[in-house]
């Protein structure tokens, strides 16, 4: 598996006017899925470690797998379709019946949630990869944009302070 996948991780989550870009990718390469408002949301809070009052739709299905001893092994989003981006979890159960690995069709989003929460890994089919625009550069012009917008926001609340 190791030369036709690539591991990446979650460079960045934007709020774009139709739901948000999550930036994938490693030291090579960024690349953008854009997924729902709530999705988006799913996968900034797991990243920023929100404890909610009530599981969420991911929270109750890792908590099912919990229930029921599977463990997430890792995700692969596998396919891309004219902008649209498929992926596969792949589960494991260990009981007193034997071994299985399940693979479950899934959105990308959904496989990113899950894989983020179960601190597993997150793979792309090296195809998918390639084929992919490299956003490196934007996902460092909107950070860096972010930053200067935050640092200037800090100094306008010290000036309030000083007041």
């Amino acid at each position: 598996m190791q030369n036709d996948v690539v591991s990446v991780s979650v460079k960045g989550v934007m709020p774009t006017a139709n739901g948000c870009a999550v930036f994938l990718g490693n030291d090579d390469k960024t690349f953008v899925i854009y997924v729902d408002h709530s999705v988006g949301g799913a996968i900034q809070m797991t990243l920023d470690g929100v404890k909610k009052e009530r599981p969420l739709t991911h929270d109750l299905i890792s908590h099912i797998l919990l229930g029921l001893e599977v463990k997430l092994d890792h995700v692969v989003i596998n396919d891309v379709d004219a902008g649209t981006f498929f992926a596969r979890i792949l589960l494991r159960m260990e009981n007193e019946l034997g071994k299985k690995i399940v693979e479950i069709d899934a959105r990308p989003s959904d496989a990113t949630v899950l894989a983020l929460q179960q601190k597993r890994p997150i793979f792309v089919a090296r195809k998918v990869f390639d084929a992919s625009e490299d956003m490196s550069e934007i996902l460092e012009r909107v950070l860096k944009q972010q930053a200067e917008e935050a640092d200037t926001g800090d100094t306008e609340a010290d000036e309030e302070d000083d007041k």
